[in-house]
């Protein structure tokens, strides 16, 4: 058990001191002696539990996944409650949440993207639909058989519009420390989109809403 711990302690060590040089540095600028330094262990330690650097970086990559699939992620349970779209504020403050304590391994997504073309993280972002629709469809049929909907709107679009507008926004405002870029603060750019989705923008019964097409000539 002792033995067990040791080696416990030596990979999160290691992974402790991957994130942050490779959040830091990026990937290729980064060696295994860089994380093996902020680490306190040996090269031939690092090797030993792990067989490459990619793999240090696959794994990183693969604890950020696994947090975000626990049931008990504060944002998670706002999922599992589905009280779309009177929760929007409430999905905000769960994602800011997110962004915050998960800063260094969010940045691992940019770097996977600029280094690795998004090789690692597609399959992740491949089935986001899927998954919005298993989380949501019940919610979307009771506000279908309540009226609640306009027929011409897609309530799984708009979740997974606002899921991924929200976590851009909070990563410009904490990796990017650019606070209130929108010109208002979080809590209010939350209450702006959440009145924009119940509200819309044009006053349907002033504002004709119908889109054309170009024709060729036009385009």
């Amino acid at each position: 058990m002792k033995q067990e711990l040791k080696t416990q302690r030596s990979r999160e060590l290691i992974l402790r001191a991957g994130l942050r040089c490779f959040s830091q540095s990026g990937y290729k600028a980064t060696s295994i002696r860089d994380i093996a330094k902020h680490a306190g262990i040996s090269i031939g330690r690092v090797y030993h539990h792990f067989s490459s650097k990619l793999e240090i970086f696959t794994a990183l990559l693969d604890q950020y996944w696994r947090r975000l699939e626990d049931p008990e992620l504060p944002l998670n349970q706002v999922v599992a409650q589905a009280r779309f779209p009177e929760d929007i504020a409430d999905i905000a403050a769960a994602i800011r949440e997110v962004v915050v304590e998960n800063r260094s391994s969010i940045m691992l997504i940019y770097i996977d993207v600029i280094e690795f073309q998004g090789e690692h993280i597609q399959r992740f972002y491949r089935n986001m639909a899927a998954n919005f629709k298993a989380a949501y469809e019940s919610r979307f049929t009771e506000l279908h058989q309540e009226g609640r909907l306009n027929q011409q709107a897609d309530p799984l679009f708009a979740v997974m519009m606002i899921f991924r507008f929200l976590f851009q926004y909070y990563m410009v405002e904490t990796s990017f420390g650019v606070e209130d870029h929108f010109g208002f603060d979080s809590d209010a750019v939350a209450g702006k989109v959440q009145d924009l989705i119940l509200h819309g923008l044009l006053n349907p019964s002033t504002s004709e809403t119908t889109t054309t097409t170009p024709t060729s000539a036009e385009a």
